[in-house]
């Protein structure tokens, strides 16, 4: 595998609608394999296309692009992009016709997928696959239900709207976010529940996705006490041995954001990015904090160390990149579909029209 070739294992974001000289240096360098976009990055269609085409001819080597566009009150792209519904809408159509919600679900994963593919978006860091417990506010109605098999069967509608399009899906947080009230953003979160619990309950959905192909998969930044001291994300008792060996997850795995409050279990910046690749992670997510980024990027700056210790992940990463090709003939009546099922999930949340 060819130096130019390897995808680096680390993805950063940028603070601007257009590519400053920074950012342009620090995305031809080779420990750098994504780019994750937020709103600030957005004004429409097609300036993001403009931009993500920007991204790729900077770098220097293969690279993904990503975004949070899950629908609700997590949605990135707005102005040109149908507003989504929250995953929680799903869930309360799926209790009173679980066939009409899965096949929306579905509907609605084609058309987020369509729309971000038509700006050279690589993938969704979606769908949620936490247990809404009512405890966690950073999770709420961004989970689909409080049960094991009605998120199974929502995430798998969702998964197939995404594989329609060629869209890889990243199941998040895995193990399961939605059980502790600390939001790991700003501290660490700890969840004492007996693994038997959690693997009754949250591991579930996983393992559901993960039989029918998810992609990726982004753990949490959660300690969960009766198993390992560290944030799952940081474990390679979670990473490898029980979501590698035991469930038997052969796809990518994306750290969380290490600039976040409970990343910092990990150490100092150099420190988390070693452990949660260490542990397990195929990527590394640095963002909201550009002299972390550079000192993680200088760190991991080794060509012959990345070929050495990347080539098993870039080879799961690449099959993250678009691949089917959209059927033109047949996305106007797709696109239609789509939003008649926005319309008629639940009468409270009708005005999600774009």
């Amino acid at each position: 595998m060819c130096v130019d070739t390897v995808p680096g294992p680390i993805m950063l974001d940028l603070a601007t609608i257009e590519l400053t000289a920074e950012d342009k240096e620090l995305l031809a360098h080779p420990a750098v394999g994504g780019v994750i976009l937020f709103a600030r990055n957005a004004v429409e269609p097609t300036q993001l296309n403009a931009l993500t085409t920007a991204i790729r001819t900077a770098a220097k080597q293969p690279l993904l692009i990503a975004v949070d566009q899950e629908g609700g009150r997590v949605q990135r792209f707005h102005q040109g992009f149908t507003r989504l519904p929250s995953a929680a809408t799903f869930g309360r159509a799926y209790q009173r016709n679980p066939n009409h919600a899965t096949a929306a679900a579905t509907a609605v994963a084609w058309l987020l997928a369509t729309e971000l593919r038509a700006v050279g978006i690589d993938f969704s860091f979606a769908p949620v696959l936490d247990l809404d417990y009512g405890i966690s506010t950073v999770i709420g109605d961004r989970a689909f239900a409080n049960d094991p098999a009605t998120v199974s069967a929502i995430g798998l509608a969702w998964l197939a709207g995404l594989h329609a399009v060629g869209m890889a899906g990243c199941g998040k947080h895995f193990p399961g976010h939605g059980s502790v009230s600390a939001d790991s953003h700003t501290a660490l979160p700890i969840d004492s529940r007996p693994y038997a619990v959690i693997a009754k309950n949250d591991l579930v959905p996983f393992k559901q996705t993960i039989m029918a192909g998810l992609d990726a998969i982004m753990p949490a930044h959660v300690v969960y006490s009766d198993v390992d001291e560290l944030p799952a994300s940081l474990s390679p008792i979670w990473l490898k041995q029980i979501l590698r060996q035991q469930i038997g997850f052969s796809g990518a795995i994306f750290s969380d954001d290490l600039s976040m409050a409970a990343a910092a279990a990990g150490g100092d910046y150099i420190e988390r990015a070693h452990a949660a690749l260490s542990a397990g992670c195929d990527m590394i997510l640095v963002c909201n904090n550009r002299d972390a980024a550079i000192t993680i990027v200088d760190a991991l700056g080794d060509p012959q160390i990345l070929i050495e210790n990347w080539s098993t992940s870039a080879m799961r990463l690449t099959h993250l990149r678009g691949s089917a090709p959209i059927n033109i003939g047949d996305e106007l009546a797709q696109r239609r579909r789509a939003l008649a099922m926005i319309t008629h999930l639940d009468d409270d949340d009708s005005h999600v029209l774009p």
